[in-house]
Formats: structure tokens, C-alpha cells, sequence
């Protein structure tokens, strides 16, 4: 009897036990923080970060802006042939004025690639300067402009049977466009080198801009973004 009394002691302990674990509510559910992303707050003006070395200190690499060998804009295709780091921003450019804006504006970087179009009869030269600011990467895009522009790029002559006739006798369109505190420089030409008529210009132009497009300025575009590298 003693025995029996014990054990129904004992369940009824453990029918109280689970009737009080089932009665009891479950602890309510603790919200987690929502993450955030932590971007940084880009600089007044147009070009971000990118208006001034200040903000964007990261040097260039050739394989940000000039990463993609073969690439198209709007049916247009275009190879690039050969890329290269300068040592010196002069040695990329012909010219007393233009190499006096590389040194007033305290260039560190001039990277070079050239470029043939699907058919290999538009070849031409991309250069990207770093410059200390905005102000400085217009002096070096305006410097020797005019109908005959004495100060550009030298162009990079590949070694394939377009871009190999980089820089040869003929005619040739020069230019370019500051972005930021970067000076993007142009030598655009025909493979034979005859002197463009005005359509052919365009044509030039239009290649130009579509490299350019393609490369140079979705790296820049980041970079005013972001003050980092793609």
C-alpha cells in the first residue's frame, strides 16, 4: 500500500508538471535588428567622389578600366589589341603644353589601351590621366587645342595588323574629356590614314565614344560613387 502511494504521489507530480508545461506561454519571439549598409556619403558636386584625388585615392589599374578584350555598343563591335601603365605621365603624351599640365596638375597615373573596330579600319588609342583636381584634368584636355591641335596622346601602337599602323603618316583625330579629376585623352584614325572627310569624323567621334563608353567611364562612374575601384 505504501508502494502504491508512493507512485501515485509521484504522477500526480508529473501530471502537474506537464499540465503546467502545457498552460505555460511560449516566450514571444525577440525582433533582430535590421542590417544596414554603411555607404558613405558622397561629395558635393558633379563627379562624386571623383572630383578630386583628395576623395578618391585608389591608383588606376589597367584591369578596372581596360578589363574587357572584346565588347559592343548598339551593333558596334570593337577588340582592344594592347594596354600599358606608363612610368611617367609624359612619356604617354606629345607636346610642351600638355606635359606642363601633367606636371602642374601632379599626375601620378597614365594609363594607355588601344582599340580596332570589328572590320579593323577605325583603330585608336584610349588614355586616362590622374589628376591631384578637376581644374588641373581640364588644363590637360584644353592644352594645344585648335584646328591643328599640337599637344594629344601618343597613340599605342598593338601588334596585330590594325593598331600596328597607330601612329603613322596620315591624319588623325585628337581630343578628349575631362571626368572628375581624371583627364581621359583620345587618338582616333583611319587604318590607311587618309584624312577624314566631315561623315568620317563622325565616325571617329562615334568610336571614340563608344570605347570610351564601354571602358573609361563605368570605372569613373563608381569611383564619383563610391571613391573606390570596381
Amino acid at each position: 500500500m505504501l508502494g502504491c502511494a508512493l507512485l501515485a504521489l509521484i504522477g500526480a507530480l508529473f501530471l502537474g508538471l506537464w499540465v503546467a508545461a502545457r498552460s505555460e506561454k511560449p516566450p514571444a519571439p525577440r525582433a533582430l535588428p535590421t542590417p544596414t549598409l554603411q555607404v558613405p556619403e558622397a561629395p558635393k558636386g558633379k563627379y562624386g567622389f571623383a572630383g578630386s584625388r583628395a576623395t578618391d585615392k585608389m591608383p588606376l589599374t589597367l584591369g578596372e578600366v581596360f578589363g574587357d578584350k572584346k565588347f559592343g555598343r548598339s551593333g558596334r563591335a570593337y577588340v582592344m589589341t594592347v594596354r600599358r601603365k606608363e612610368k611617367t605621365c609624359t612619356d604617354g603624351v606629345s607636346g610642351a603644353k600638355i606635359q606642363k599640365a601633367l606636371k602642374a596638375g601632379r599626375c601620378t597615373q597614365l594609363i594607355r589601351a588601344s582599340f580596332a573596330d570589328a572590320k579593323g579600319t577605325i583603330i585608336g588609342t584610349v588614355g586616362v590621366a590622374n589628376l591631384t583636381t578637376s581644374a588641373h584634368a581640364k588644363k590637360v584636355t584644353s592644352a594645344g587645342g585648335g584646328a591643328q591641335r599640337t599637344d594629344y596622346l601618343k597613340p599605342l601602337p598593338g601588334k596585330d595588323d590594325a593598331t600596328k599602323h597607330l601612329g603613322g603618316a596620315g591624319d588623325a583625330y585628337a581630343g578628349g574629356w575631362a571626368y572628375g579629376h581624371y583627364a581621359v585623352l583620345l587618338w582616333f584614325q583611319f587604318k590607311d590614314g587618309h584624312k577624314p572627310t566631315k561623315a568620317e569624323q563622325k565616325l571617329l567621334y562615334q568610336a571614340a565614344a563608344d570605347i570610351a563608353d564601354k571602358t573609361v567611364f563605368p570605372a569613373l562612374e563608381h569611383r564619383s560613387l563610391t571613391g573606390r575601384r570596381t
